[in-house]
């Protein structure tokens, strides 16, 4: 009987759109006499329902074994079974139907009649297919008085009658399929087919990216993943429940929506490890492409490489998805999101190439900017094997493809301009966060081209660069990642470069700066060969420079000929040396000019280091003269046997006469006293800002936080607990990497932000506590990801280095526990005040004073002999090593802790664990 005699209406397909792809079926065909309908979708995937077509019966499909049970075997396609299913297949899918529901046993089994269209007026599903002769009547439960029943009678007569389907001669066995369900070598299966497009019927979806098609007209049941794509994915738990990643369960829907049992065409494009990729293409669109737009998947580059389309469409989809923030996208930051579109983009001009992966480059405001080229890695040594202990590292010269790669890019670049595009900004990072490994600053990585070119994609396709590999997360990385990709797979099969089997070239150049003896021997070859072919590879002021010399593949010192430059600060044994006026723009001057261009040099002689004095051309530019004529030099009285003296003295009066510059000559005539006011010496700057010691280090060193950014770490950390609260980390589903943020949960039972040092095994994970400056050694169940909206993007780490200036911590181990002990009682978790006095290698030497007393505590470490003084040579401190050296003699005199013993420097030994 019918269920209160409603009919229901469902759409076989899921809703009608206008994007490039149909809307797909909401149904499945089971079998020529079963289909799964789906309603329209309100906010996510519509429930499902099966309906059984009443009083007929179809043939059973084929059924593969069941895996991991070896009693069952493979059951084939009953006769005519395939072209029942195929029959209802291509009649429902996609298509609104409606259907009633008659009868419903109690294991909840429903038996119904399927219309299509909106009302019951339209063609009856079941009526169809019998009267194909694809299904029998089941006569068993007929009544005589139902009309409906009696038609499908009068129908399945007719068939018979006709011999239609399964009523023809000959039995159907041709009807059965030889279904495949294992390829004995999948990929000679896949290059057989030379990618070109194959017949197929999406069977299954798995996930939104990974599929089960029936290959046509071999019947091959094969698995394809989606090339250069992944899809949020459902992780089957312990007792074989499945848990949906965000997004997991929409990405599937909109796929199987738009694909399930749909005639496609697949470009199977290849097969890494058993698992065949491949591209469906449907007459509207590219499902791959789709997926992306709509922020349902990511760009994977591992098959991305494979993908026949246009990878540049994938990356456009995927760029199109994040700026929009939708679905997997939407707490998405971009790496450049904090930069204006100025500093985004811009033109310079490139003035020094640092190395093979790094330009200084000089923008429009005059300022020098260093950029890092996205992405790629210049050539180095792997372990210490290849260095030579007995000789000075030379990394341009002894890192095979070094000096290549630079000379490339000093050939291409020097003195042009050049189009820059930020693609990330790279944080810097400290030698002890990361443990052992060297400290950068903040490095702005981009995209450089020149006419077009991009320069980055030229030094990978020579081989004299390689592509840096990823975390699929990672965002920050080139804009052109797959070209970059495409030109090292093309390096690498040409051999080229790096790649190259051959042997690495070697390039032996001797350097003979400050070498007297050798400079005298090199001396009459170089005033003979008259002008000589040179690069300048360093500018150390206005005159005075380094060349390399490529025929004589050696290294010199170059100092100018006629005339007397500005001298930099220099660092003397009685101190340090002031600069003289207009020395740094003496040497900006020359280094615009020609560092790293090529040069020509005519060398006169040499002086008593072995330096060799001459003059220097550039394009038919005297650099002598240029800087007279720049008012950044004078004339030397040497400068009279020479043949460009006249030049030199119209240069200098052309430099006193203009009047809309100061000149050097002007300079120097004016009384003493003004040049006095000039040069007089800077004062020490007392700036002291309140901070908060968080933690003190075993060589001395200490964290700190400002105390004018504590409030935004304290909201920070409660907004992150609240959410953590919420929403707790699955604990083991974070696998650490060295470099990575994360959250770490501390002995107090809170999370804190951190960052891994190191992974020795998932049980000794090592973090830093980037806003404390402790180090702990944890369980990886005890790390969990960062969640994004309290990256360091949105507060940086909190935690600065810092150490005391004009202290020396002892070496003895014991004396040096002494100290931190004392300042740890003293300092740490209090609030201080923190004065920057000068830089160091590894971060900035302060002075440091209690918050209430305004004492020095250096001073107080010095005074009770737990520390040496560090004597700086710079004036404007002189005052306050002063204060330390006296603070010294009195815990000498009073021998107090490493004076106990008088002053052991005296004895000049090494072994006192001290040095003076």
């Amino acid at each position: 009987m019918k269920c209160h005699g409603l009919s229901h209406i469902a759409l076989i397909s899921l809703f009608k759109t206008s994007r490039v792809l149909p809307s797909l079926a909401q149904c499945l065909v089971l079998s020529g006499c079963a289909v799964i309908v789906r309603g329209q979708p309100r906010g996510g995937p519509p429930p499902e329902r099966q309906i059984n077509l009443s009083n007929i019966r179809a043939g059973a499909l084929a059924r593969r074994a069941i895996q991991g049970q070896p009693d069952t075997k493979d059951t084939p396609d009953e006769p005519w079974a395939f072209q029942a299913r195929e029959f209802l297949r291509k009649k429902v899918i996609g298509k609104e139907v409606c259907f009633t529901v008659e009868n419903k046993t109690p294991q909840g089994r429903e038996y119904g009649i399927v219309f299509l269209g909106k009302d019951t007026s339209g063609e009856n599903i079941a009526e169809s297919l019998v009267a194909e002769g694809l299904a029998t009547v089941r006569r068993e439960g007929i009544r005589g008085n139902n009309p409906d029943q009696v038609r499908l009678c009068d129908l399945e007569d007719q068939a018979k009658a006709a011999k239609k389907g399964q009523w023809s001669e000959g039995g159907g066995s041709h009807t059965i399929r030889d279904l495949k369900y294992t390829i004995e070598n999948p990929r000679n299966f896949v290059d057989s087919l030379h990618q070109k497009p194959v017949n197929a019927i999406i069977e299954h979806v798995r996930d939104g990216s990974m599929l089960r098609a029936l290959l046509l007209p071999d019947y091959y049941l094969v698995t394809v993943m989606l090339s250069g794509i992944k899809c949020p994915t459902f992780k089957r738990e312990a007792d074989g429940s499945e848990t949906p990643e965000p997004f997991a369960a929409e990405a599937k829907f909109f796929t199987e929506s738009r694909l399930l049992q749909r005639d496609v065409q697949i470009i199977l494009e290849s097969c890494p490890n058993q698992i065949i990729l491949g591209t469906i293409l449907h007459p509207n669109g590219n499902i791959t492409e789709l997926l992306l737009k709509e922020g349902f998947a990511r760009c994977v580059d591992w098959s991305m490489a494979v993908y026949t389309q246009g990878a540049e469409k994938l990356r456009a989809a995927e760029r199109s998805a994040k700026e929009r923030k939708v679905r997997i996208w939407k707490d998405y930051v971009a790496p450049t999101a904090n930069l204006d579109q100025k500093d985004r983009q811009f033109v310079a001009k490139v003035m020094q190439v640092v190395n093979a992966d790094a330009i200084v480059v000089k923008l429009n405001s005059g300022e020098h900017k260093t950029i890092h080229l996205s992405s790629i890695r210049p050539p180095r040594l792997e372990g210490e094997k290849n260095k030579d202990k007995d000789k000075r590292f030379r990394p341009l010269y002894d890192i095979p493809y070094m000096f290549e790669a630079r000379e490339f890019l000093r050939k291409k670049l020097i003195g042009k301009k050049v189009n820059v595009t930020v693609d990330y900004i790279r944080a810097a990072t400290s030698a002890m966060e990361t443990g052992g490994v060297p400290a950068f600053p903040e490095r702005t990585c981009a995209t450089v081209t020149i006419g077009g070119i991009n320069i980055a994609e030229a030094l990978v396709s020579k081989g004299l660069a390689t592509v840096i590999r990823y975390r699929q997360d990672d965002d920050q990385r080139s804009s052109h990642y797959d070209e970059l990709l495409a030109a090292e797979a093309r390096a690498i099969k040409n051999g080229k470069g790096l790649h190259s089997k051959k042997e690495v070239p070697i390039h032996r150049v001797a350097d003979i700066s400050g070498e007297t003896q050798k400079a005298k021997q090199f001396l009459p070859f170089l005033q003979r060969a008259g002008r000589s072919e040179a690069v300048v590879e360093y500018v150390f002021s206005g005159s005075r420079l380094k060349l390399y010399m490529p025929k004589e593949t050696c290294l010199i010192t170059f100092l100018l000929a006629g005339i007397e430059c500005p001298r930099g600060s220099r660092n003397m044994p009685g101190g340090m040396q002031v600069a003289e006026p207009y020395s740094e723009e003496a040497t900006i001057f020359t280094k615009e000019l020609v560092l790293q261009r090529e040069v020509e040099v005519e060398v006169e002689s040499m002086d008593k280091a072995g330096n060799f004095i001459g003059w220097l051309h550039i394009e038919s530019v005297n650099l002598s003269v240029a800087l007279v004529e720049n008012a950044l030099s004078k004339v030397h009285f040497t400068a009279e046997r020479s043949s460009y003296y006249k030049t030199l003295l119209s240069a200098e009066e052309t430099a006193r006469q203009r009047k809309e510059k100061v000149s050097l000559v002007e300079i120097q005539h004016k009384p003493k006293e003004e040049v006095a006011q000039f040069t007089e010496e800077k004062e020490r700057v007392a700036k002291y800002r309140a901070v908060y010691v968080t933690e003190i280090t075993d060589g001395l060193h200490f964290y700190a936080q400002d105390v004018e950014t504590g409030t935004k770490l304290e909201s920070l950390m409660e907004s992150m607990r609240g959410e953590i609260a919420a929403q707790p980390p699955v604990e083991g589903s974070f696998a650490p990497r060295r470099g990575d943020f994360c959250i770490a949960k501390f002995a107090d039972g809170e999370w804190y932000r951190a960052r891994v040092e190191k992974v020795e095994s998932p049980a000794k994970v090592h973090v830093f506590y980037i806003d404390y400056g402790n180090r702990e050694i944890l369980s990886s169940t005890r790390l969990a990801a960062l969640p994004p909206a309290f990256s360091t993007r949105t507060l940086p780490p909190q935690a600065t280095e810092y150490t005391f200036a004009f202290i020396q911590v002892p070496q003895d181990e014991d004396a040096r526990a002494d100290a931190v002990d004392s300042v740890v009682r003293d300092i740490q978790n209090k609030q201080c005040l923190l004065n920057m006095e000068y830089s160091g290698a590894v971060c900035p030497h302060v002075t440091l004073q209690f918050a209430d007393s305004k004492d020095d505590v250096g001073l107080g470490l010095v005074k009770e002999g737990l520390v040496m003084v560090d004597v700086r040579k710079e004036k404007h401190l002189h005052k306050m090593v002063t204060e330390y050296l006296n603070g010294q003699e009195s815990a000498k005199s009073a021998r107090l802790n490493i004076w106990r013993y008088g002053d052991f420097r005296d004895d000049d030994a090494d072994e006192f664990g001290y040095r003076r």
